[in-house]
């Protein structure tokens, strides 16, 4: 698998797929973009009552998760065909144990981070050891015709189910149609995920078990709608293979003053067991947000908030590479610039039912240039590294992740002067016929206790270890996941 790169297998067609996600498990609270619940302190007694309830749960989902892998292991691992149509995909389960989460301790607890109103916890919760699952669903439809002279047709569907619900409501994961010759490249227009989101995720987070806290971090987008996307055929680059793509999305329509664009350029370079890919993502009036996996469409769902809104835009810089150093080691690394403009605070509905703007970086209670509750630019950088060890059927992975301080004027404080640092480990075995059955460890630390590093979507994202209670936690954990 030395140098493996996933670009050369998509350009065959969209039936020789990778699976995105495989080790992508935020709670179903991030995917809505619903800050999830934050851990307090309470009593040493409460504690021991937590641990004790928390530990014969994790025994029983333990044995449920041996079951479930030994019954997927029987199966065979295979795509369906007929005629011009695939159907392939990913099943998973995967069940963690963490310490020093806590159960609604956020006053509003389905309030998103960047209101000042969302700040507030509820003193007197407890907190302890607890128990969380996720299992996901992807199919992948998909369908190719020869027209000749090198020419292929193809199609793609797919989408994603967490926990029984579809993931994102109201996206797909795809729906494309394009054409590609052998010559000239392919060209793919529809519903698709963007590089930045897609290849942080998998294969390179996954890898290392940091999956979801590097790909679903910084100023990125992860879904397209409407997007246009065309990649080169391979070019001889110094002695190695040089993929070149860019796409375009125009977001949701009903937008005049502020109408979206969205614009990512992708390059990937494999030379024998080196693959770098180097992306750059910008984009202006989409939702502000600081969430990778974030769907691009408009300032707001609602296109009639058009007059009210000033613009906003943000942009990441990334490059990944991964290095097979022999048979059994493999280097990985990356780096990533964030970047946002800020989007003030306004009221877009009034009344009982008031709704506000999607805002970013706020100075609550202050003003710039005559405008209330204004909006500040930031920057910030993340950084990421890890190893895997193959051992025949048996793969060993470590990672180390941080998100960095940010730059910004802004006078209050919203997260920029914190950080977080997550180190993982973890080990796989392949079962074969399509299942993995995996486990993992992992620890994470706050640079300070306060609001979260400005490049998170919520306070306790990726972890649920919320950084205004407490400032380092750890969980295991383990999982299968099944292929076809």
């Amino acid at each position: 698998m030395g140098g493996e790169s996933v670009l050369p297998r998509e350009n065959t067609g969209p039936l020789a797929l990778t699976f995105p996600g495989l080790a992508d498990y935020p709670v179903k609270a991030l995917s809505q973009g619903i800050p999830m619940q934050n851990p307090f302190r309470h009593s040493e007694s409460s504690n021991s009552l937590l641990r004790s309830r928390a530990s014969r749960r994790f025994r029983v989902v333990f044995r449920l998760t041996a079951l479930a892998a030994g019954a997927a292991a029987a199966m065979p691992a295979l795509a369906l065909d007929y005629g011009p149509f695939t159907v392939n995909g990913f099943a998973k389960v995967e069940f963690q144990r963490g310490t020093n989460i806590c159960t609604d301790c956020q006053r509003e607890t389905h309030e998103n981070r960047q209101r000042l109103w969302a700040d507030d916890i509820v003193y007197g919760k407890r907190m302890g050891d607890d128990i969380s699952h996720i299992t996901l669903a992807q199919p992948y439809i998909g369908v190719k015709q020869n027209l000749g002279q090198g020419y292929k047709v193809f199609g793609l569907w797919s989408q994603r189910w967490r926990d029984g619900k579809v993931d994102l409501p109201g996206w797909l994961y795809e729906r494309n149609v394009g054409v590609e010759h052998e010559d000239y490249g392919r060209l793919t227009i529809g519903s698709m995920p963007t590089r930045a989101w897609s290849m942080a995720d998998y294969p390179f987070g996954t890898h290392i078990g940091v999956s979801d806290a590097w790909a679903s971090s910084g100023a990125g987008y992860g879904l397209l709608g409407h997007a246009v996307r065309y990649q080169s055929r391979k070019f001889d680059v110094l002695k190695g293979d040089l993929v070149l793509e860019a796409t375009y999305d125009k977001g949701r329509s009903g937008w005049e003053k502020n109408k979206p664009r969205f614009l990512e350029v992708f390059g990937q370079y494999v030379r024998g067991d080196l693959v770098v890919d180097a992306i750059y993502q910008v984009a202006r009036n989409g939702e502000p947000v600081a969430w990778g996996h974030a769907p691009f469409g408009g300032l707001t769902p609602f296109s009639r908030d058009d007059d009210k809104l000033g613009g906003s835009g943000q942009s990441i810089a990334m490059v990944m590479g991964r290095y097979q150093f022999n048979a059994k080691i493999e280097l990985l690394g990356g780096l990533r610039m964030n970047r946002w403009s800020g989007a003030y605070a306004v009221q877009t509905t009034t009344g009982n039912q008031a709704q506000w703007n999607s805002m970013f970086n706020v100075d609550w209670g202050g003003t710039k240039d005559g405008v209330p509750n204004p909006g500040y630019s930031a920057r910030s950088t993340d950084v990421v590294v890890g190893a895997r060890y193959r051992m025949g059927q048996w793969t060993a992975s470590t990672g180390l992740l941080h998100l960095g301080k940010a730059s910004t004027s802004n006078p209050s404080e919203r997260g920029q002067s914190n950080s977080l640092t997550i180190n993982t480990v973890g080990l796989s075995y392949d079962v074969g016929g399509g299942l993995q059955a995996y486990g993992m460890a992992g620890m994470a630390h706050y640079g300070r206790k306060g609001l979260a590093p400005l490049s998170m979507p919520a306070h306790n994202a990726f972890t649920n270890i919320d950084s205004r209670t407490a400032t380092r936690g750890n969980w295991v954990g383990v999982g299968a996941v099944y292929t076809f």
